[in-house]
């Protein structure tokens, strides 16, 4: 395979490659005549709606009229003008916005479509998304990447398409592992943490001081902004039992003198109990996280608690089950009060328990959970041996002679 490329770039471009800006290689359209105008999705209808966005297939539509033609012979790439994202479309849709252009060749005797694909996604380039900028004209049009002859861009296009397919392949063969190993670990892991009558049930309220962020300590003293050192954690912060620092708020600026009572300690959990009830977390770090709304702070005051324990505990389903829904169901709101959280009756089985419980669920909440050593570790290191893989087939030494005009 590598013997035959090299070949043919001895073969075809001994000089080098030439290079083009992508505006000049493609043109695009807008899609405003395809938009879809219901909102009444279902996936038994027959078009889908696309987003240019990492969901990419909205829903499905019963609309008829507006349809883009895209076909196995001939497709377009989709390619959304605020985030960047882009997808491969091979058949029949409708979009959901004019937030994408639809990517097509000027000239297809010079370039393959398939391979322009490839190209832009070797693209090293991340918007600043608070500014909110189209991307195509101002950016990526002018991007330079490597037109070899048409002979090489449909060897990398077959290369690659086959790569692409083993990889997926391989992917969804260990995501099946891992959504399988979840079940198992779930399992496992309720079980453990069931207990008999021996084990005396203690109500929170009694082994825990539970708080959350009073609503004059927000509107008087906190001031978010999107750069500091120090985070408020949100419920969108909180999950699976870890801290999600994705889309955080910084606090610097807050009064921190007003905001004892929401610091954030070392084995402090939280629990959210506003829109998704439940989620919890235990806080890892010192002078770093304060309580934003709608989470509340659990401190174990008992030292015949382990937290992490807890944090299992209260992630099983039989808590949920049991506890959480009792007060859920009696309320208006889907909301919990903090009184209702201190009534939470809880199994309090010896401490030396707890730790031998905490080491198991600890060892296989690695394999299951683990972004650096588990599961998930191996689909991500799969997906970035694809990309250096695919990288690499794309660069080519420049022939600076027939690029000049581009440069």
């Amino acid at each position: 395979m590598k013997m035959k490329l090299e070949s043919m770039l001895r073969e075809l471009c001994p000089d080098g490659v030439e290079y083009k800006a992508l505006g000049e290689v493609v043109d695009y359209e807008q899609p405003t005549k395809y938009i879809v105008n219901s909102t009444d999705y279902d996936d038994s209808y027959p078009t889908p709606v696309l987003t240019a966005g990492q969901s990419f297939i909205l829903g499905y539509t019963n609309e008829t009229i507006g349809i883009y033609p895209a076909s196995k012979e001939n497709p377009v790439i989709i390619f959304d003008d605020f985030t960047t994202s882009l997808h491969w479309v091979d058949f029949r849709f409708k979009v959901k916005s004019s937030a994408m252009k639809m990517l097509k060749l000027k000239d297809a005797n010079i370039a393959n479509l398939r391979y322009i694909y490839y190209a832009i996604c070797c693209i090293k380039y991340k918007p600043d998304f608070s500014k909110h900028e189209r991307q195509w004209i101002s950016k990526y049009s002018q991007f330079i990447i490597p037109l070899p002859p048409l002979p090489i861009q449909a060897e990398i296009v077959r290369i690659l398409d086959n790569f692409t397919e083993l990889t997926a392949e391989l992917e969804k063969e260990l995501q099946a592992e891992l959504e399988a190993r979840k079940k198992q670990y779930e399992y496992y892991r309720d079980e453990l943490l069931t207990f008999g009558e021996y084990v005396p049930m203690v109500a929170l309220g009694e082994i825990a001081n539970v708080t959350k962020l009073a609503g004059f300590e927000f509107t008087e003293h906190i001031k978010y902004s999107d750069e500091g050192c120090v985070i408020a954690l949100r419920g969108l912060n909180v999950k699976k039992g870890y801290l999600d620092l994705t889309s955080v708020k910084y606090i610097d600026g807050s009064n921190f003198s007003k905001l004892t009572r929401s610091k954030l300690h070392i084995n402090d959990m939280l629990f959210t109990y506003v829109g998704t009830i439940g989620e919890v977390a235990l806080i890892d770090k010192e002078d770093k996280y304060y309580l934003a709304p709608n989470v509340a702070r659990i401190r174990f005051i008992s030292p015949t608690i382990n937290p992490v324990f807890m944090r299992y505990y209260f992630q099983t389903h039989h808590f949920f089950d049991k506890q959480i829904n009792r007060y859920l169901e009696s309320s208006s709101m889907k909301n919990l009060t903090m009184e209702n959280i201190r009534k939470f009756s809880l199994p309090i089985p010896q401490i030396s328990e707890q730790a031998r419980i905490v080491d198991i669920l600890d060892r296989f909440d690695t394999l299951v959970n683990d972004i650096t050593n588990g599961l998930p570790a191996e689909i991500a290191a799969r997906q970035k041996q694809y990309e250096y893989y695919r990288d690499k087939l794309l660069t080519f030494p420049m022939n600076k002679t027939l690029s000049q005009q581009s440069l």
